[in-house]
């Protein structure tokens, strides 16, 4: 009985031995710098054939052990160890957070204009001249006699910005229509002068859409004492296009004259007439109606100078007694009657930007 005892515990003396000398002959391979067995988050892994949990042996490990599609990246050796390879999740989150850390620590400087400079929209100045108050000098001196608004309150420096869709804008109390234009024919009586005020009291254009809050100017003038097609509008770069002389609008008026007439006359107004400011050339000429030595001739030219009509035919022996400009353009007078303001139709505005370019 002693002896199976001894035996029994002799055997558990042995395991416990075995045991410690497998600790042991483990402890000095690791001490020796040999790798141990690695843990399941350090394995690394190889979907081709042969494949074991130390490493790849053919197919597609090559990619796998570089990070390549198919397989997680290869740990890097420290001391001798196999660390766990980063997850591609980690290292975003760090790209992220250094891309954070670093953002907007650059600083940005914006030009050096004016107070303001960075803001959005345009110049207050540039508006106005846009809106047809005159070169943007001009509309700079407005705003120097504090004679503009913006949004209700007086602007009383330069270089002011405005949003021409949502801010109001106003000169003397009426707003300027930045883009909601619009535009008139009006056939001028005799007597009316082509301005919109008149410090003299006398009837003007400006009387007749003094019922309209948004400013209106003319585009082009006529004698006081001519009547017939002008136009009304607050669009500023149409209104200078239609009486630049590099576009040559053409305006056709009617004159009444007391003849005979020579049949030569058209072709002396074609050919041109020498005035004081230079020569001057009609377009088109035609004898209308003639009733005993009362004629009525139409003269159409591309030129804007002051009296024009009046002083070719004067210096061609046939000085005017009643004139109406009956176009201006592709507007016509047509039966509209005198003193009459009517709004032009999409069509019209249309052929007017095209004879214009614009």
């Amino acid at each position: 009985m002693r002896s199976s005892g001894s035996g029994k515990s002799g055997g558990r003396g042995n395991h416990r031995g075995a045991g410690n000398n497998r600790d042991q002959k483990q402890g000095q391979g690791q001490s020796q710098g040999r790798p141990r067995k690695p843990r399941p988050e350090e394995r690394r892994y190889d979907v081709g054939p042969g494949a074991t949990q130390d490493g790849p042996k053919s197919g597609r490990g090559g990619a796998a052990r570089g990070g390549a599609k198919g397989g997680p990246k290869q740990g890097q050796q420290r001391g001798g160890r196999t660390a766990p390879a980063r997850s591609r999740e980690y290292d975003a989150r760090t790209e992220e957070r250094n891309r954070d850390r670093y953002a907007g620590k650059k600083d940005i400087k914006p030009p050096k204009t004016f107070p303001g400079a960075e803001q959005e929209g345009e110049r207050l100045q540039k508006v106005l001249a846009r809106a047809g108050y005159g070169s943007r000098r001009a509309c700079e001196e407005l705003i120097e006699q504090a004679r503009v608004e913006v949004n209700g309150e007086i602007v009383l420096e330069q270089g002011k910005r405005v949003d021409p869709e949502k801010d109001e804008v106003k000169v003397d109390g009426l707003t300027v229509a930045t883009q909601s234009y619009q535009f008139f024919s009006l056939n001028k009586p005799a007597g009316v002068v082509s301005t919109m005020e008149d410090p003299e009291g006398r009837q003007c254009l400006g009387d007749y859409v003094t019922n309209r809050e948004t400013r209106l100017f003319h585009v082009g003038r006529l004698d006081t004492e001519t009547e017939g097609v002008i136009l009304l509008t607050n669009h500023g770069e149409l209104a200078h296009r239609l009486t630049h002389p590099k576009y040559g609008v053409k305006k056709t008026y009617l004159a009444a004259i007391v003849g005979p007439i020579p049949r030569d006359l058209g072709k002396k107004l074609k050919d041109g007439i020498q005035l004081e400011d230079g020569y001057a050339r009609a377009d088109h000429f035609r004898v209308v109606e003639q009733t005993g030595k009362n004629y009525l001739v139409e003269v159409t030219l591309h030129e804007g100078r002051k009296h024009i009509v009046r002083r070719m035919l004067a210096e061609a022996g046939f000085p005017v007694e009643k004139l109406v400009r009956t176009s201006f353009g592709p507007i016509t007078l047509g039966d509209q009657k005198s003193g009459w303001l009517r709004r032009l139709s999409n069509t019209e505005v249309g052929m007017l930007m095209k004879e214009v370019d614009l």
